[in-house]
């Protein structure tokens, strides 16, 4: 067990035993008859522990637990509601029926915190689904919520009975390892520095006995000083031969080598692959669930789920593709009309290309005056002159999937917030592939996630610039080439900035020059300023539609394709670099990303203020985290710390004020961001929300509400108080938190 996983246990242990206290206390009070009367204080107080009780349980992934937390709160909302607001009378049914629930949920949470297999809570679940009502199910046996798939046809046909198969559990994480493990073998077959050395020791072998030979022809005639050149010339013939046997040997097995390693990571990867059911299917559900919620009638069609891509890269794709099933009901399903159901869909495809997700509505299609007008208000356009011509749609369309631009008309809970296509576009660039937004043929919009046919080994440019091996990740939405030898003569500078005149697609331009160095970080570009003039430059061209650099670098290495591993490097700004590739002689090539260089680039050239680079000691930010889980705020806490920030801890909004106000007193250190809960005593979050907003000191505060709590009128509700994101605990993930505070700070 993991020191982390052990400080969950351990923070869910002390967490479940107070709420379970608290219930039982609670139902302690019983009538004659068996029943407990609890006041809309008392019941609120109870439903807002067995809440907490399910996210904790949550937090800290027991299912089981979690599941019977769920369904002991559907047990409470619907006391709740039978009660009207006032006083609630439990039966004694249902206080069994409650107390059943905690006795289990105390068994699992005590098995796993002696390391034993969990109790079976089958009993308990169906007793507690045969109550008065019936209950939703828990997220904890449907992961996602939603309506039940349709019903094939008819029923099966019976065939053959499959022969009897051997099935083996593996670990996703370990067989990645192992993947990456034969990568590595197979980057040592490449390398062939053995056999590289044998091949010269025999060209010098060779090389003697012609010197020998030459020797014995210039020495005068003597018998014994010829027979010992004779036995020399013999040895070194015989040292000749059995080093051109090494040679052949070491070639052989290096090719077989190579052949066994290729065959090896072909069978790992095909492991390494499941359907796209298997991640992305449960979106159809969620997708039909937020458009009930919406008060929607739209049809969700699925393609394709049947292609089998690599498990981690559907776990990355989960997020973005629910993004943007959201923006598809949002823009797209509001065409459906009198007489004609909208229509959304999601399709997978995958061959010797890649793999291709795309997400599409039948709606209007995108509104290109809507995203200009956004972009203006976002300083991403000037303000067009009247009579001017619109931009390009190419470039608007590009421009929609920047971080902060929505062209939603009000915040809701299908979009609003302008953060789901940049986040579309970030985890495509992350995946080595590119997402574009498009007109759909036939009416409609598509948003098209296209990656390479593998995401560890990547197609690479080598590079050198400022001392280091640098590589330029290829296939991506930018394009990396032509290399480029440029003529420093032939360079133009209209106000100090290196122009390049080159022919492209048959025609000049005129294409910014930058050294590479220059762009990696402060003090990296001395060396290509200290080139000795003359010469060649060597460059790359990077290019995304008519946008166009050209880097200019130490010399140009070799085009490859390499494992890629996430890592840091030291004196690279981080948001330039994809990771990091092994190349022969063990060297490391730090990988950076073109799409961030050009951006970065272009920016450098045209005078506009850099983005200043955090000194080496620049202060860590500061995260308020506001829950009254100490399970929860243990998880937040790692995954933040891990990201990078200072965390402090409240157990709920009155805490969470006294230490926002000492921070403006200097009795604290100053917060950057409040990331919160909702349902949490004393002060609730929408409370805190208000009553932070409502403070000139704090107003322009960030702040996340993060919380199980997604009915639409929550998330209104928090958008309207001012929240700057609303993330949900159901479809938890550590990278979306990430993300959102790294947008937000």
């Amino acid at each position: 067990m993991t020191d982390f996983r052990a400080e969950l246990l351990a923070a869910f242990a002390a967490e479940h035993r107070e709420h379970l206290a608290a219930l039982r206390d609670a139902l302690a009070r019983e009538e004659e008859d068996g029943a407990v009367a609890l006041e809309p204080a008392a019941l609120r107080e109870a439903f807002r522990r067995v809440h907490s009780l399910k996210g904790a349980a949550r937090a800290v992934d027991l299912p089981g637990p979690e599941a019977v937390a769920h369904r002991l709160e559907a047990l409470l909302a619907r006391e709740g509601e039978a009660a009207g607001g006032g006083p609630a009378r439990l039966a004694a049914a249902a206080v069994a029926l409650l107390r059943r629930g905690l006795d289990a949920v105390e068994a699992a949470a005590a098995a796993a915190e002696a390391g034993e297999p969990a109790p079976p809570l089958d009993a308990v679940l169906a007793a507690l689904d045969g109550a008065e009502a019936p209950l939703a199910p828990s997220p904890a046996v449907e992961p996602f919520p939603g309506p039940p798939p349709d019903p094939p046809p008819g029923p099966p046909v019976p065939g053959p009975a499959p022969a009897a198969e051997a099935h083996l559990r593996v670990e996703p994480e370990r067989m990645e390892r192992l993947s990456a493990a034969v990568h590595a073998i197979g980057a040592l077959a490449d390398r062939g520095d053995a056999l590289a050395g044998l091949r010269g020791v025999e060209a010098e072998l060779r090389a003697l006995r012609r010197h020998l030979e030459g020797l014995r022809a210039a020495i005068p005639a003597d018998p014994a000083l010829a027979a010992r050149l004779r036995g020399l010339d013999a040895a070194l013939g015989g040292v000749t031969r059995r080093v051109a046997g090494l040679v052949l040997r070491g070639r052989d097995g290096a090719a077989a080598m190579e052949r066994a390693a290729l065959a090896l990571r072909e069978e790992l990867e095909a492991l390494l692959l499941v359907p796209a059911a298997t991640v992305l299917g449960p979106l159809a559900a969620v997708a039909r669930e937020m458009a009930h919620g919406a008060g929607r009638d739209v049809a969700v069609r699925v393609e394709g789920l049947e292609t089998r891509a690599e498990r981690r890269v559907l776990q990355a794709l989960k997020d973005p593709v629910l993004h943007l099933l959201r923006n598809a009901l949002s823009h797209g399903a509001a065409s459906g009309g009198e007489g004609r159901r909208a229509e959304i869909g999601l399709r997978v495809r995958g061959d010797e290309g890649g793999l291709t997700v795309t997400v599409w509505d039948d709606g209007p299609g995108p509104d290109l005056a809507a995203i200009e007008a956004a972009a203006v208000r976002r300083g991403l356009l000037p303000a067009r002159a009247p009579g001017a011509p619109p931009p390009a749609a190419a470039r608007l369309l590009g421009l929609a999937l920047e971080p902060g631009l929505s062209t939603a008309p009000e915040v809701g809970r299908l979009a609003g917030r302008g953060m789901g296509l940049s986040v579309v576009a970030e985890a495509a660039a992350g995946l080595g592939g590119a997402a574009a937004l498009r007109p759909r043929q036939g009416g409609g919009a598509e948003v098209e996630i296209a990656l390479p046919p593998s995401t560890g080994r990547r197609a690479l440019l080598l590079v050198e610039a400022a001392g280091r091996l640098l590589a330029l990740a290829t296939g991506g939405p930018v394009a990396v080439g032509p290399l480029l030898r440029l003529d420093p003569a032939a360079l133009l500078a209209p106000e100090g900035r290196p122009v390049a005149r080159l022919v492209l697609d048959g025609g000049e331009a005129l294409v910014p020059v930058l050294p590479l160095a220059a762009l990696l970080g402060p003090g990296e570009e001395g060396e290509e300023r200290a080139r000795p003039p003359g010469g060649a430059v060597p460059a790359v061209l990077l290019s995304r539609g008519r946008s166009r650099l050209a880097l200019s670098v130490t010399a140009l290495r070799d085009a490859r394709s390499l494992l890629v591993a996430e890592v840091d490097a030291p004196g690279v700004d981080a948001a330039l670099v994809a990771g990091a590739a092994l190349t022969e002689g063990d060297r490391v090539a730090i990988v950076l990303r073109p799409e961030a260089l050009l951006e970065r680039g272009l920016r450098r050239h045209a005078g506009a203020p850099p983005r200043p680079a955090p000194p080496p000691a620049a202060r860590r930010r500061h995260v308020l985290v506001v829950d009254d889980s100490i399970t929860t705020r243990t998880l937040e806490r790692s995954i933040l710390e891990a990201g990078g920030y200072r965390v402090t801890l409240a157990v709920d909004g009155v805490d969470a004020l006294d230490l926002l106000r000492a921070s403006l007193s200097g009795e604290e250190a100053s917060v950057d961001l409040v990331l919160a809960d909702v349902e949490m005593p004393r002060m609730d979050g929408f409370g805190l929300l208000e009553a932070i907003r409502t403070d000139p000191a704090l107003a322009g505060l960030p702040l996340i509400l993060m919380t199980s709590r997604e009915a639409p009128g929550d998330v209104r509700r928090g958008m309207e108080l001012g929240a700057n994101a609303y993330l949900t605990k159901q479809g938890f993930d550590q990278q979306a938190l990430l993300d959102a505070v790294g947008q937000l700070v």
